[in-house]
């Protein structure tokens, strides 16, 4: 299905009121490969837009937005302990781990209410609760617009990092998603040591899949507004990445400020919702834009906003910060 010169107001949680020139929805890479030999896509600029849910418009789009529509779920195979599972670019995020955790399959429970599309996942790397989705990632299933041919790059060549991937990187424009590989398991291996999830879990009964799974559901929709009542893209900012000894020495400044190992040794991760907070920022709102009242990472559109208003007020969140921390915090939300 293509459509021409369609808002996207509806296709963005932020609510922003922007357009497109053209929208084109694809299931697989054949529906690719089809609009690639239009010449479609060298006409005019082009991006991928999944969920719309970590995206910032900041005016009308003036080429073609490729939307996966693609929603199957299958068992490529199952030896009694490990599932390998493939999930279309169009699946929600979400629906894929409440049937994973329907199943008895663990891995992705963690990463449960994390709006956004399964072809999304592998491009932001997306984590929640000491989990990120490259744990559980075999391989991504690509098509290429310069080639016209289908490949499938194992994790390993993907580039996973923190919020980051290959996928944001070299094959940024060159790639894109059309399914992702899983690998489950049917073993217990419940991970409760980040943040308050393990007192929440115990509270609800013990670490069953269903019981974390709705843990993490409960304690998400009690952080985050809802887009559909008031616009936003979860977290803006990522949480930044120091060396130690930065974050040693900020410590002692700060005794206060929570912090964690990070992946790489000899860094450790900042939450950039505290730097925020301390910076005064929650809650405050200026005219159409804000940052919610619980949660700073988050900006939020009280109606009417612009996205270039959007980041206007992430420059000088992103200013207060530097100037009293000396830490840089970088936007999580993609900006067109």
């Amino acid at each position: 299905m293509e459509y021409r010169n369609i808002s996207l107001k509806d296709r963005n949680s932020f609510g922003i009121e922007a357009s497109c020139d053209r929208l084109v929805d694809f299931v697989d890479a054949e529906d690719l490969r089809q609009v690639v030999s239009s010449g479609l896509l060298s006409e005019m600029p082009w991006s991928v837009l999944s969920g719309g849910n970590n995206i910032l418009f900041t005016g009308d789009y003036r080429g073609v937005l490729l939307h996966p529509v693609g929603r199957e779920i299958s068992v490529l195979s199952d030896d009694g302990t490990q599932v390998r599972v493939r999930a279309q670019a169009g699946v929600e995020w979400d629906d894929f781990v409440a049937w994973c955790v329907e199943r008895g399959l663990w891995g992705v429970e963690n990463l449960s209410y994390i709006p956004g599309y399964v072809g999304a996942a592998p491009v932001q790397n997306i984590g929640a609760y000491g989990a990120e989705v490259k744990d559980v990632i075999e391989s991504v299933e690509t098509f290429s617009v310069e080639t016209l041919k289908t490949l499938t790059l194992a994790a390993a060549h993907c580039g996973f990092g923190y919020r980051d991937s290959v996928f944001k990187g070299t094959l940024r424009g060159r790639v894109v998603i059309t399914a992702v590989h899983f690998v489950l398991s049917r073993t217990p291996a419940p991970r409760l040591g980040y943040g308050d999830l393990q007192a929440k879990v115990e509270s609800m009964g013990g670490p069953s899949l269903t019981v974390i799974r709705e843990a993490v559901v409960a304690i998400r929709r009690s952080k985050l507004p809802d887009p559909k009542e008031l616009g936003n893209a979860g977290s803006f900012f990522k949480n930044p990445v120091v060396p130690d000894s930065v974050a040693q020495a900020l410590k002692k400044q700060f005794p206060d400020m929570p912090s964690y190992p990070g992946t790489v040794p000899g860094t450790t991760k900042l939450a950039a919702g505290w730097l925020i907070d301390q910076c005064g920022w929650r809650g405050r709102r200026e005219g159409c834009v804000g940052v919610h009242e619980r949660q700073a990472l988050v900006l939020v559109n009280y109606g009417g906003a612009t996205g270039q208003e959007v980041l206007d007020l992430a420059a000088r969140i992103r200013q207060d910060v530097q100037a009293r921390f000396g830490v840089e915090i970088d936007m999580e939300v993609n900006v067109l």
